[in-house]
């Protein structure tokens, strides 16, 4: 009988790379919110990919960056201590990268510390020429032993048999930490306060997305005037300033009224329940920087 192999993987990179991207192309599902603004994922998301002889557990980690705030320092140390923490890394680089940038440099230098075992991924192979993947491939090639360097495209063609084979061939026998049918370990909760955040991500000017949070007050099953279930939901969004949350509620409740509809539809797919959802705004200043919201986004494990 062949052996089962199991093991955790972290994806780590810059801000935008496409590591949430490259996260949702394995699992075959979404799993992480993508949107194409940097430091977009928050928290280290699991998703759990099982194969006929292998259970391979991703961790999406926050991109890493330069903090501005308490809560960078936090999304930085939660990307830092994955490399560690598994039993492999997908180290994710741009291909239109003219070189070895200092950002890649900072985190090829913390897996050379760790002597972590390292597939890198060179994304966005569609946007470059040929020439300009294997003149990278080479430059990193002379820094460091990988296991396997694949050039990939997220939005064209991902090669997830070539990931996940490659993966499988370097992790050590072992058990299955989840069921079977588990592809996340995030709960109803935390997708729900992600798609909102997600939608508003996309929606939103550019100075408001990375100043928000959102809370997920209550979920509640019930059930509708025909009796089918529903997901009564309700939900706040954190907002650092007055100007913001005016931008988020927009003319009319306009702006606000377009984010719940898009977070529900998505929501309820997810779910396959209907949902009624109702979103609020606050402002709360300077939440980046105040421990009691910070702690929130720190890994538990």
């Amino acid at each position: 009988m062949e052996e089962f192999k199991s093991g955790f993987v972290a994806i780590v990179g810059r801000t935008n790379v496409g590591k949430s991207s490259l996260l949702n192309c394995i699992a075959g599902q979404k799993v992480a919110v993508v949107v194409n603004k940097p430091q977009t994922t928050r928290t280290a998301i699991k998703a759990i990919v099982n194969r006929k002889n292998s259970q391979i557990v991703f961790i999406d980690t926050p991109g890493i960056h330069k903090p501005k705030s308490k809560l960078g320092n936090t999304m930085n140390d939660t990307a830092w201590g994955a490399i560690p923490d598994a039993d492999l890394t997908l180290f994710v680089v741009e291909a239109t990268s003219n070189g070895i940038g200092k950002g890649d440099k900072m985190i090829l230098e913390k897996i050379k510390e760790k002597n972590a075992p390292t597939i890198l991924i060179i994304n966005k192979i569609d946007l470059v020429t040929k020439e300009q993947v294997f003149k990278l491939i080479e430059e990193f090639k002379d820094e460091y032993h990988f296991k396997a360097i694949i050039p990939v495209s997220t939005i064209k063609k991902c090669d997830v048999d070539i990931i996940l084979e490659e993966i499988e061939k370097n992790l050590k026998e072992g058990p299955a930490y989840y069921d079977k049918d588990e592809y996340t370990d995030q709960t109803i909760r935390d997708i729900v306060s992600e798609t909102i955040r997600e939608k508003a991500l996309k929606l939103l000017q550019e100075e408001v997305p990375h100043g928000i949070f959102v809370e997920v007050d209550k979920i509640k099953k019930g059930k509708t005037r025909e009796n089918k279930p529903i997901f009564n939901i309700d939900a706040t969004i954190f907002c650092l300033k007055d100007s913001h949350k005016g931008i988020i509620i927009g003319k009319n409740g306009s702006m606000l009224k377009k984010i719940g509809t898009y977070a529900r539809e998505d929501i309820e797919k997810m779910l396959e329940t209907q949902v009624n959802l109702k979103i609020w705004v606050k402002v709360k200043e300077d939440w980046i920087n105040n421990d009691k919201f910070v702690k929130l986004f720190k890994n538990s494990d």
